[in-house]
């Protein structure tokens, strides 16, 4: 006894007038979720992806949702119940139609083999590849900008073909196997039906031509390796690890195709004096113990040269100053950072008896001083220091 077929409208969960963008939602969700990729080797969900694809096939077919509607299965399959004509479908042939284009959204294209997804191929241009080098620089010179000349070596047209691949007097075959397209199509029948794939052409590779005697400069590729030199032109505030990309600089293109760009990874050695932190430079300044009591007019370093800086009476260890605007240019060129100075006390070694007196004296006044600020304050004096 020949199995009863469910109702295709039951199958897909919609109403007799449901609309033709909502069948193919309902279709999509259901195939997408039976499908046999995303079960391997479950037998329901194979069936039931069977089914889903069959109650599609009609109800999409406004002539044969009309037959089915009026008779039943009856009307779209003469040999119901046993099976329809091209498969288990009941003349579900042909190379799936929606069904392509529906699982292309679905995986990316050409999932599971369906058809409506064309393979890339090689005969069409093709852009070159992109070149990285890296490039060491000064500190001042990352600072202020500046022009380099870099050596590289990389794939440009062969001289001798003119990028053709050809020996010179000779030319390509188109390819008799795609047409020279570089990709061919096949079909093959299947438990769902007819399916069609495309692929790179076996014969010419993807090329679409075909060449009988290859350019012996370049061994038919048409692209030459070729020493060069390129000027490099450094913006001003460029940083350690930052990158410079030069356009079309890179390999060359194929078919027509546009050349790759060249990028150039900046490397900066580090300063003896300065640091860099953003656009700000920091460095540090000794002084003598002298110096900072007393202050001093002193010479210091900035990138842009030695400045006179006035350093204040009482200057501790580790106070910092500010020099604005003596630090990086803006990248952007919008103004400059700043400088910071931090200030370190150097302590005076193997000082002669003289001087090592004058420091004793020196340190008796002070304590002499304190000593009379303690008698004349008293004891509250004391407690209110301490507090």
């Amino acid at each position: 006894m020949a199995e009863q077929k469910r109702d295709y409208y039951e199958i897909l969960g919609v109403s007799k007038g449901v609309s033709d963008d909502e069948l193919k939602k309902a279709y999509r969700r259901l195939a997408k979720q039976y499908h046999p990729d995303l079960h391997p080797g479950d037998k329901e969900a194979e069936a039931k992806f069977k089914e889903v694809n069959e109650a599609y096939e009609v109800l999409s077919d406004k002539d044969k949702r009309a037959r089915y509607d009026q008779f039943g299965h009856a009307g779209v399959d003469p040999n119901f119940g046993a099976g329809g004509p091209g498969g288990p479908f009941g003349g579900f042939t042909g190379d799936f139609g929606d069904l392509g284009d529906i699982f292309g959204s679905f995986f990316g294209g050409g999932f599971g083999g369906f058809g409506g997804a064309a393979a890339s191929s090689r005969s069409g241009p093709q852009r070159g590849e992109s070149l990285r080098v890296n490039l060491t620089i000064d500190f001042t010179e990352a600072a202020f900008g500046c022009e380099k000349e870099i050596s590289l070596t990389r794939l440009e047209s062969c001289d001798t073909c003119h990028g053709t691949g050809c020996e010179p007097g000779t030319t390509a075959e188109v390819c008799p196997d795609c047409g020279g397209s570089g990709v061919v199509r096949t079909q093959k029948r299947t438990p769902f039906g007819v399916m069609s794939t495309t692929g790179e052409c076996s014969r010419c590779h993807g090329t679409g031509k075909i060449i009988h005697q290859p350019c012996k400069t370049c061994g038919g590729s048409g692209l030459a390796r070729k020493q060069k030199k390129i000027t490099v032109n450094i913006p001003a505030g460029i940083d350690d690890g930052q990158a410079i990309s030069l356009r079309g600089q890179g390999n060359a293109g194929r078919n027509g195709g546009s050349a790759g760009d060249l990028i150039v990874n900046i490397r900066v050695r580090p300063h003896p004096v300065f640091v860099r932190e953003g656009s700000d430079v920091l460095m540090e300044q000794e002084v003598t113990f002298n110096q900072a009591a007393l202050g001093a007019e002193l010479e210091i370093p900035t990138i842009d040269g030695k400045v006179k800086w006035t350093l204040p009476a009482g200057t501790q260890p580790g106070a910092t100053f500010r020099l604005r605007g003596k630090g990086i240019p803006s990248l952007r060129g919008r103004g400059r950072g700043d400088q910071f100075v931090t200030v370190k006390v150097t302590v005076p070694t193997n000082l002669t008896e003289a001087q090592k007196e004058a420091l004793r004296a020196f340190g008796d006044t002070m304590e002499g001083k304190e000593a009379r600020q303690e008698q004349e304050e008293g004891f509250f004096g004391k407690r209110r220091r301490k507090k």
